[in-house]
């Protein structure tokens, strides 16, 4: 496993599980499976209905809490600084743990100040290790900065080789915020593209797996999903290569800035 160092000096996989769409023994069973492949990193949110099943599979695995790096995220309709900590005491009761490695504001939305001083002083008390924010551009970030005490660390978008989003991931490194990949390989649409095709019989590697490393080698944390154990296995097996600088900047050509979710400045759920 390869780990990246937050703003903090919180390190933090670079390859986590993502639960997106999972739920009930869907998701129970496809978080024991990373778990026992190997993955250390569980990333979930309050909307997707599925902290409880996360968290019983955590429980379940045995593994020490302090070898775990859980997040999740608290949504829209929970802003405002009282709601912001009953939300956050939900999700960890839902998780089973009494706190989170990464605790995320998921959409830009209006209160998103008073949520994040929430945010800031759970953290200072010690019961987030990390705190950062989901689908900002850098205008929403800006507009937290202007009264935030404690930077973002992370910043959770959408980032694919059609989507690479330079202009934003340069301004993230200049504040020292961490980029972290979700949709990365673009819901399955990533297996269409011809030059990926061609790199994965270069090299010996499925094209999930080139795409992942990709987001590595550029300095992303990925968190793919999926619920087939040897897809869950497969996507864990990355760190024994390297792609090539030339390959890697060819894979950052391909983008068009297309998206499969949502422009964050015109989401409302």
């Amino acid at each position: 496993m390869e780990y990246f160092k937050l703003s903090n000096g919180v390190e933090i996989p670079a390859l986590g599980f993502g639960t997106w769409q999972v739920k009930g023994e869907d998701c129970y069973k496809a978080v024991t499976e990373a778990l026992r492949v190997g993955y250390r990193h569980i990333d979930t949110a309050w909307i997707y209905r599925n902290e409880k099943e996360v968290g019983r599979a955590i429980k379940d695995s045995g593994i020490a809490r302090e070898d775990l790096f859980i997040t999740t995220k608290c949504w829209n309709d929970h802003r405002g600084y009282e709601n912001t900590l009953n939300a956050f005491k939900e999700s960890c009761d839902n998780l089973q743990v009494n706190y989170l490695d990464l605790y995320l504001l998921h959409w830009p939305k209006k209160l998103d100040k008073e949520s994040w001083k929430a945010i800031e002083e759970l953290y200072l008390d010690g019961k987030i290790r990390a705190i950062g924010v989901s689908n900002y551009h850098q205008h929403h970030l800006e507009d937290l900065f202007t009264s935030a005490k404690i930077k973002p660390m992370v910043d959770q978008v959408e980032y694919h080789p059609k989507l690479t989003q330079s202009s934003l991931m340069n301004f993230l490194k200049k504040e020292n915020i961490q980029m972290e990949s979700w949709s990365p390989l673009m819901r399955g649409a990533v297996m269409d593209i011809p030059l990926l095709q061609e790199l994965s019989n270069k090299y010996q590697r499925s094209i999930s797996q080139i795409v992942l490393r990709w987001n590595i080698q550029n300095g992303v944390v990925v968190i793919p999903k999926s619920v087939t154990p040897s897809r869950i296995k497969e996507n864990f097996e990355i760190f024994d290569f390297v792609i090539e600088h030339s390959d890697m900047l060819k894979i950052d050509s391909l983008n068009e800035n297309i998206r499969t979710g949502a422009d964050p400045d015109n989401f409302d759920f």
